[in-house]
């Protein structure tokens, strides 16, 4: 009898253990003592085949009603962006953990693309500023703001290669550069999402558009890209796969083909690229409806085909449109598309919410004491606005102007537009908390001086002339004029490309007004690409390119006009003359009839005896308005003793490249002091110039120092004629300046 009772204790014993350990695997993936990695695959091993499609699911919230929480309910969405307040957040991210059957987080997502109360530069201005560190900081600035209201994702940065200023989404780029959007991209990313993802005031990042997209056919948004495989590696792909070096967590497919495949259902960049070659493990978000668009491409003839092909590409969210919850159960049913492939694109999702810290702290927010708006933001915000002017012209070195001048006249519709000071792509910002350049100029000259404001025009796109008189006369009136003019913030950004690049409206006919006043003028422009501006050149002094310059644009430009800070940025796109020499950028390749400097007009010669024919334009100079790296400073900046460690390098070497930069003018500044290298000969063509390095450095006036570079062969490696990525041995020309056209130049051999 004794031990038949030990037997039952024994069994139940033994079955109470087997119960317990039951529920404690079941409950692997809730234990935040265990690797991220086998909480996955717990977690996957419960879901249903429709819960990890809902997983797959991101939604646009256009309102709450039942419908939408019982889809939370069943697991049929994983994520939201433009989710409303935190109060909406919340109040779907408690269905999502508390009533659905795994209690799997949500994930929100938003634009929060160059600041989120405070408004930084457009990404283009704050490449501007040649400066990782104040990129860092701004996007640092934006993620804890955006933390505070359960943000937990953003959609940037953008590093899409833009060449082409007509493409209204240049604004959100880094530029033309690889090198340079590389440098600035990755900043974005360390600052959005911190040392640690889960940090409560870090958001992850989302670097898009997987590939090409800035390479848009005529610049218009959305189009058709014809990119080679070599010019893909070596141009368009770098700033991505620097990006994902330093941990961005998701990216985004983009709205164009690349060679006749849509860049969501691309499996060479997608699958081969990102996934095979660089081992993302994140995961990749369609943009807005990009993959039920590829039925518009003529990829795909409806929507099941849509979802099959995204799949095997390897998108796992799709944005708003539903091809994947509609269609996915059925592709595995008919055996197109396997659970296997479906467990990896969810795996991808789940890793990136473990890695936010969602399943531990699925109410995400900034609790401490708020930094929206804060001083430190503010100033973060103006001096990246500061940095990122870029001073093109000053005649007799007319900037600064003096703080003691009796009387200035403000002309132009955006001197007091807080709205457009912000630039595109700033939803959340609020044009009450600009501080516009005229109550700038006005709070820093005070009452001494007086200020006269004249709009000139109604809007920046009007040709309305009746206003010039008013404008006049206040020019009339004053000591010097500081015209503010460009394109207001619905000029630039997504579809809003412009087939013609001049200042917008009557703004050259109020400038030539003003002119005739004999008044000298500084031009301000305001923009979010650049603009074409030749024929008014000769009429203004100075002209300083301000970008959009975001909330604290009016301080920035009044302590730029006044002297109180001088001007370091420096061009990150190359200014055409005229819109017909685009595209036109700095690293171009040569060609077998290279044109002379200055050529232009009809030159003598046949085709039989082609005297003069060379590669340029006959109506205008082949030549730049404004170079890529170009910008002036109120000093004057020496470059001398360039110095290279050796002129050879042994494959797999390195040289060390100094040079000594003098401010020689009487104000304090910093400059960009910028490295770019020729491969003279490659066993396929070269461009003209490559960046390689920069930095800026503070100058005090009179004060020198060294710069130096570190250049291996690595640094100088291309995808060559065997599509193998590998540097070459041969002549290289290298030179230190100020721009992409003129510094300090020396040979050196790779052996």
């Amino acid at each position: 009898m004794k031990n038949q009772q030990a037997h039952v204790i024994l069994i139940l014993f033994l079955l109470f253990i087997n119960i317990t350990l039951q529920l404690t695997a079941q409950n692997i993936y809730k234990d935040s003592s265990v690797p991220i990695e086998a909480r996955i695959k717990d977690l996957i091993s419960q879901m249903t085949l429709a819960e990890k499609i809902g997983q797959m699911q991101q939604n646009h919230l256009s309102k709450k009603n039942d419908e939408v929480f019982n889809e939370i309910k069943l697991g049929k969405i994983g994520s939201f962006l433009n989710a409303g307040d935190i109060n909406d957040k919340f109040e779907l991210q408690k269905i999502a953990v508390e009533e659905s059957r795994l209690g799997i987080p949500l994930i929100y997502g938003r634009d929060v693309i160059h600041g989120f109360k405070t408004i930084f530069p457009i990404p283009l201005g704050q490449a501007a500023t040649w400066n990782p560190e104040i990129v860092k900081l701004g996007s640092a600035a934006a993620a804890s703001e955006a933390a505070e209201v359960g943000i937990h994702w953003t959609f940037a940065p953008m590093v899409d290669i833009s060449r082409d200023p007509r493409w209204g989404r240049i604004a959100e780029s880094c530029g033309e550069d690889p090198y340079l959007a590389a440098k600035m991209g990755s900043a974005m990313v360390e600052g959005f999402q911190g040392n640690d993802l889960s940090s409560e005031s870090s958001i992850a990042a989302c670097t898009k558009h997987f590939v090409g997209y800035g390479a848009a056919e005529s610049g218009k948004d959305y189009n058709t890209t014809i990119i080679p495989e070599r010019y893909m590696r070596d141009i368009y792909l770098p700033p991505f796969k620097s990006c994902i070096d330093v941990g961005a967590a998701t990216l985004m497919s983009a709205f164009n083909d690349i060679n006749g495949v849509p860049a969501s259902g691309n499996e060479f960049t997608l699958k081969r690229v990102l996934r095979d070659e660089w081992k993302f493990d994140g995961f990749v978000v369609s943009d807005w409806a990009s993959m039920t668009e590829m039925i518009n491409h003529g990829f795909c003839a409806d929507e099941t085909e849509v979802a099959y092909k995204s799949v095997k590409a390897g998108v796992n969210m799709e944005m708003v449109s539903q091809s994947y919850a509609n269609n996915l159960e059925k592709l595995i049913k008919e055996g197109k598309v396997s659970e296997d492939l479906i467990n990896e694109m969810v795996e991808g999702i789940l890793r990136v919410k473990f890695r936010l810290g969602l399943f531990e702290n699925p109410y995400k927010q900034l609790k401490e004491k708020s930094r929206t708006l804060s001083a430190e933001h503010l100033t973060a915000a103006r001096e990246s606005a500061e940095q990122s002017f870029v001073l093109l012209q000053n005649t007799d070195d007319f900037l600064p102007l003096s703080k003691l001048s009796k009387t200035i006249a403000v002309i132009g519709p955006l001197a007091d537009d807080a709205q457009a000071q912000l630039g595109c792509w700033s939803p959340d910002g609020d044009p009450e908390n600009s501080i516009t350049p005229l109550k700038a100029i006005k709070q820093l000259l005070g009452e001494k001086t007086k200020v006269i404001f004249a709009a000139g025009l109604d809007n920046c796109r009007s040709t309305n002339t009746e206003k010039f008189a008013e404008a006049v006369t206040a020019s009339e009136a004053a000591d010097a004029v500081i015209m503010i003019l460009g394109e207001d913030d619905l000029l630039s950004g997504e579809s809003h490309s412009r087939a013609f690049i001049d200042l917008p409206g009557a703004q050259e006919e109020l400038i030539k007004t003003i002119a005739e006043t004999g008044k000298p003028i500084v031009l301000v422009i305001m923009a979010g690409r650049p603009l074409t501006f030749g024929n008014i050149v000769k009429d203004v002094k100075s002209i300083l390119y301000a970008w959009h310059p975001g909330t604290m644009g009016g301080p920035a430009i009044a302590n730029i006009l006044f002297g109180n800070v001088s001007p370091s940025g420096k061009l990150p796109v190359t200014f055409p003359r005229t819109v017909g020499q685009v595209p036109i950028y700095y690293s171009h390749k040569n060609t077998g009839r290279p044109p002379s400097e200055n050529q232009l007009g009809i030159k003598m010669g046949t085709p039989e005896n082609p005297v003069g024919f060379a590669s340029y334009y006959l109506d205008v100079d082949y030549t730049p308005a404004y170079p890529f790296g170009f910008g002036l400073s109120y000093t004057t900046f020496e470059y001398h003793d360039l110095k290279l460690s050796s002129n050879e390098i042994l494959m797999g070497g390195k040289i060390e490249v100094s040079a000594t930069i003098k401010n020689t003018g009487k104000y304090d500044a910093e400059e960009v002091v910028q490295l770019y290298v020729r491969d003279l000969f490659g066993n396929v063509t070269r461009p003209v110039k490559e960046l390689k390095g920069f930095k800026k450095i503070h100058l005090k006036a009179g004060e020198e120092k060294v710069v130096t570079f570190s250049l291996s062969t690595g640094d100088l490696a291309f995808w060559n004629i065997d599509m193998k990525y590998a540097a070459e041995s041969g002549d290289f020309t290298l030179w230190v300046g100020g721009d992409s056209q003129k510094g300090l130049k020396a040979d050196f051999t790779i052996k």
